[in-house]
């Protein structure tokens, strides 16, 4: 046999042992293949229902909403419809004190807000945004919450209390204003007796300075400033200041204070609920919460400066800085509240021993690194208070 006849027999054998398919069974396969395909492209596709969460702001109105509805447009749009957030403005469900409970509870999926509105339940909340400063600013109180221990000794708080939340900080704010007032404050004795709105242990400090302090929600600020209930107040910024009407009961806005010179938002979440939903899906909400750090100085500090410019230029109000000798009072104040409060709460005394740490070592290192700012702005613009 020739190889071409041995490779021939061989491929005979081997065909023998295939079963070939009959071309009526060919044609009856093909065709309910092709039924298969063409259902599945008439059927229309289900969209996946997107996860709503109801979650309500502490602002009405003004650029804190703003704030929030900017986390949540980002929310929405990082979950391309599989997440989204229906933001309730304040009141809307419960009041602002009630917010914290009622996330708790489930009665609502979330809240924008600041620890110092739930400062009641515990004087260490307002370590979180409204403390003692060791020298930095809120930059770096979010630096000390996201990498200096800080999230660990909130959520241990959380669980002291008993608490059902999942919480992220964003939104770095510039140091809040002395506030408003009847006369220019030059020296800290003119404001022993006044009564003061402030929220927070920034209460207890400028009661340690001899005032009577109010804490009243922002929106009722004014009308209490204008019926003579309180002498003097601040809420937190020139934009809000002026939404609120402040310049038409006062002529006379102190910028730069310690009482709370570095607080954020915290946007809480009822923890069942955030654990129910998928792991991207609550990577979302934290880093949309990181984005909003940036986004926040961005947007608020030209805001903040159009509207100083305003208060001075068109409402007449006049702009001071809060002299040396005031806030150098209040630095000692705080050192009174705080050494009462950590002697009779231990957890308190912990997490400032923990700021203290992270404030002594990245301070050092900004404080001997920056240039001085105000020289630069000086030499080029004169002083800050005649440039407005």
């Amino acid at each position: 046999m020739t190889i071409k006849g041995e490779l021939m027999s061989k491929k005979d054998k081997t065909l023998k042992g295939i079963k070939t398919p009959s071309r009526r069974k060919f044609f009856k396969a093909a065709a309910a293949t092709g039924a298969v395909a063409a259902a599945t492209l008439a059927m229309p596709s289900i969209a996946k229902a997107a996860t709503t969460l109801k979650v309500q702001a502490a602002w009405g109105g003004g650029i804190f909403l703003e704030n929030a509805q900017a986390y949540v447009k980002r929310v929405n749009e990082m979950s391309g419809g599989s997440l989204k957030i229906d933001l309730l403005p304040v009141n809307s469900v419960v009041k602002t004190s009630q917010m914290q409970d009622a996330v708790h509870r489930g009665v609502l999926d979330g809240a924008h807000y600041v620890p110092a509105y739930w400062y009641s339940k515990s004087p260490a909340a307002s370590l979180f945004g409204t403390g003692p400063c060791w020298g930095w600013s809120a930059q770096e109180l979010l630096g000390w919450i996201q990498y200096g221990g800080g999230m660990q000794l909130f959520n241990e708080l959380m669980g002291s209390l008993g608490l059902n939340l999942v919480s992220f900080f964003n939104s770095p704010m510039p140091a809040q204003p002395l506030g408003w007032f009847k006369e220019q404050i030059k020296k800290s004795s003119q404001m022993k007796g006044l009564k003061y709105r402030t929220v927070g242990l920034a209460a207890d400090v400028l009661g340690e300075m001899g005032m009577s302090v109010v804490q009243l929600p922002g929106g009722e600020i004014q009308p209490a400033m204008k019926s003579g209930l309180i002498d003097a107040a601040e809420f937190n910024n020139p934009t809000s200041d002026s939404d609120f009407g402040m310049q038409d009961v006062s002529k006379h806005y102190h910028l730069a204070s310690f009482h709370q010179s570095q607080e954020a938002f915290e946007v809480t979440f009822n923890k069942k609920k955030f654990s129910g939903l998928a792991p991207e899906l609550q990577k979302i909400l934290e880093y949309a919460s990181e984005a909003e750090n940036s986004n926040f100085f961005w947007h608020n500090t030209l805001r903040y400066a159009d509207d100083l410019v305003k208060l001075k230029n068109k409402l007449g109000v006049n702009i001071y800085r809060t002299p040396d000798g005031v806030m150098a009072d209040q630095l000692k104040a705080w050192d009174v509240i705080t050494d009462k409060f950590s002697k009779k709460d231990a957890f308190f005394k912990k997490v400032v021993k923990s700021q203290k740490v992270y404030a002594k070592k990245v301070m050092a290192y900004l404080l001997l690194n920056q240039p001085d700012y105000g020289l630069a702005y000086k030499h080029h613009f004169g002083e800050p208070t005649k440039a407005i």
